[in-house]
């Protein structure tokens, strides 16, 4: 649910963000739209518009300024942060962080397009540990909560993107096994010679990637990694222990060969019960592989 301190700021902030050129839809976002916020999140409100009607930035600005007067409060050209998250601003309203994040309808549509058909893409992008992955904007447009939609825009889009595509988690489901089966394969070299900083690294995209593999298989869309962890717990269809498990070996890795060997036995295991829960629950889905190392 909810909060309804969160949702009257941010309704108040569209009503003058609605007002700009350019500005097709707004919507809040993030853990706020979808009810598992903490205490301490931000804001996120998204600002759709088409390429061909470009925003008004000098207005964006002026809104920025009456909401947040502080100096180094600032708000972005299109495309200043990358092609995924590019751009925006990171503002304080009445005490709360409120971040604004422009999304390019027509980049929108197009990736939605690619996630029915099971084209799945992954690039880096700062602030994200485990990548962008262009799954992510059919999770944000099933989640997000518009506040203001004269075109029926965002209403649209929550058509195309439900149900979960069958393509998607097919596709979600075989490459992200696989490249965790992958990350431990390799951590095992890196192990013999204790170089922990390498492990740590496989040892998190691998537990990253079964976290993606467990959102296909309960079809839940993948918002981000925060807290990712902790909604899969609440998954029907989850290994016994995972979350544990995971929590615990990315604790606890230590520096010695057989301390890293240790931790990897641990996630071996848990990539081999995901495994067979796929199999279980989505047989044929996966590719079939038999290198999940190390055994014991």
């Amino acid at each position: 649910m909810i909060d309804e301190v969160v949702l009257t700021l941010a309704a108040r902030i569209a009503a003058q963000l609605g007002g700009v050129a350019g500005v097709a839809a707004v919507a809040l976002g993030g853990s706020q739209a979808r009810g598992t916020a903490s205490a301490g999140s931000d804001i996120d409100i998204a600002l759709y518009y088409e390429p061909d009607s470009p925003l008004d930035v000098a207005a964006l600005r002026t809104v920025a300024r009456a909401l947040d007067p502080r100096p180094e409060a600032a708000v972005t050209e299109p495309g200043a942060w990358g092609p995924w998250v590019n751009g925006g601003a990171w503002l304080v309203v009445d005490g709360r962080r409120v971040d604004w994040l422009y999304r390019d309808l027509t980049r929108v549509r197009a990736t939605l397009a690619d996630c029915r058909a099971g084209r799945i893409t992954c690039d880096y992008q700062a602030g994200h540990p485990h990548g962008f992955h262009n799954h992510m904007y059919v999770a944000e447009t099933v989640v997000c909560h518009p506040l203001h939609d004269p075109r029926g825009v965002l209403a649209a889009l929550k058509v195309e993107a439900t149900p979960y595509p069958e393509p998607l988690r097919r596709a979600i489901i075989r490459t992200y096994l696989w490249e965790a089966a992958f990350s431990l394969e390799i951590a095992a070299k890196g192990a013999a010679r204790a170089d922990v900083a390498y492990v740590a690294g496989c040892l998190y995209r691998c537990a990253a990637c079964l976290v993606q593999v467990l959102f296909a298989l309960n079809r839940v869309p993948f918002l981000n990694e925060k807290a990712a962890l902790a909604l899969a717990a609440t998954f029907p269809l989850l290994p016994g222990g995972f979350c544990v498990v995971v929590e615990w070996t990315l604790a606890a890795l230590g520096v010695t060969g057989p301390h890293l060997n240790q931790a990897l036995s641990w996630m071996a295991k848990l990539t081999r019960d995901v495994a067979q829960l796929v199999e279980d629950n989505a047989p044929g889905v996966a590719l079939p592989f038999t290198r999940i190392v190390p055994e014991g």
